[in-house]
């Protein structure tokens, strides 16, 4: 596989991660599948199918039809800027509409160099296809309004996203159409529509005094993604009875209602195709995913050096100390007794450590893939991850010897017999 910081380093949009991920799959001989095709599934095969290009699920057939599913899910999205439809010329500048996506951390944000990436739609021959575009260059910036004109800057100033967060990309009279299409290697009046996120350029960093630490924009939750996505790649997959399933949904970040993200059916149609493919009638269906398990991997809230006032005094986690399987007693996460116990077994075995989190009891925190899948593949589910910094920021911070950790305990999930 590339080295996890290429990783981070090219997964700039939903639509690149899954590009990189696909061509891993590729590598190791994974076929490509079509939704709007009949799938003809072979024992011994491994396979993929994507979902808006920002959704992907891979997965291989055993000798025999699959007795249970070992699954691991991510998801492709970060928190950043959407690029509205029209660009906008103001006072000698040239400046594109963007929207909030996700909770971000608004300052961090302003004042440095940033670029756009994601895919356009290009229209060419009476064919719409999409090409994926990066602008790897510093393309614009969001800059502060100056002290002198905002003294209360440093009083706790609540940035307006409609006024203070709005991109300048050049001086008035270059076109945001004119660079794509110079990205995308089309002509200009071929572009009809796009789907572009900012993005931050520099690249992943290790930091502290031994390289302890490491930083880079977009870690929740692509670390999860690829740790969990070398752990399945380590598994053959083809034994028999075995359904090994690596699952990357998008929109977490914005709560996963959408046809890609873990509220929709596509875990759940991946899996009925299999069955049918398979032979398999509803009974035999059912009673295999009665058996099956679910990972579900989101990052952690490591405590924090300056605030640990806000972590639970008995289940704080800390960067480097291991795998952190998540509680809430409001399900937020899906983690239960039974669960945990299947996941810190496998982990053991795998000598890995495990931390646990659950968020004080007066400060309610986030919610992430487990119990939101879990409403239409109701299978038994762990909600884990690794424990960071920061958490959406643009440059956020996580332990280097944590991904390591996850990436065995992904891999002792795939040979574990549950």
């Amino acid at each position: 596989m590339v080295e996890y910081f290429e990783f981070l380093d090219g997964g700039v949009s939903p639509y690149h991660v899954v590009a990189q991920s696909q061509e891993e799959l590729k590598k190791l001989g994974f076929i490509p599948l079509n939704e709007c095709e009949e799938w003809h599934l072979e024992p011994g095969k491994k396979y993929f199918v994507t979902r808006n290009q920002s959704g992907i699920i891979a997965f291989g057939i055993p000798e025999g039809a699959p007795r249970a599913y070992h699954m691991i899910a991510s998801h492709s999205d970060s928190p950043t800027f959407r690029v509205k439809k029209q660009t906008a010329g103001v006072k000698g500048y040239t400046k594109a509409e963007v929207e909030g996506y996700g909770g971000m951390i608004y300052s961090s944000w302003l004042d440095r160099p940033l670029s756009m990436a994601g895919r356009v739609i290009v229209k060419k021959d009476n064919c719409i296809t999409s090409r994926l575009v990066y602008a790897d260059k510093d393309l614009c910036v969001i800059p502060n309004l100056a002290i002198h004109f905002n003294r209360e800057i440093n009083s706790g100033y609540k940035y307006n996203p409609q006024v203070d967060l709005q991109p300048i990309f050049g001086e008035a009279g270059s076109t945001l159409r004119d660079a794509l299409a110079e990205e995308a290697g089309v002509k200009a009046e071929d572009i009809v529509d796009a789907d572009l996120v900012l993005c931050t350029r520099e690249k992943a960093e290790r930091v502290g005094l031994k390289g302890e630490y490491f930083m880079s924009g977009r870690i929740d939750d692509l670390e999860c993604a690829y740790t969990t996505l070398w752990g399945f790649l380590q598994g053959r997959g083809e034994e028999e009875g075995r359904g090994d399933m690596w699952v990357m949904f998008d929109n977490e970040e914005v709560g996963s209602a959408t046809k890609q993200g873990a509220a929709s059916t596509f875990l759940r149609d991946t899996l009925r195709r299999i069955s049918l493919a398979l032979g398999q009638d509803e009974e035999a269906f059912q009673t295999t995913l009665a058996r099956s398990f679910l990972v579900s991997a989101d990052n952690a809230h490591a405590i924090h050096p300056d605030h640990p006032e806000y972590a639970d005094r008995g289940n704080c986690p800390r960067m480097n100390g291991g795998v952190v399987i998540k509680f809430n007693a409001n399900q937020r996460y899906a983690t239960d007794g039974r669960s945990c116990a299947v996941f810190r077994a496998a982990c053991a075995e795998a000598g890995v450590p495990v931390q646990l989190m659950a968020n004080r009891s007066d400060l309610p925190g986030g919610s992430t893939l487990g119990s939101i899948a879990g409403t239409l593949v109701p299978v038994s589910t762990v909600d884990i991850g690794l424990a960071q910094l920061a958490m959406h920021s643009s440059w956020e911070t996580m332990g280097a010897q944590d991904c390591a950790y996850l990436a065995a305990a992904a891999a002792r999930i795939f040979e574990t017999e549950l």
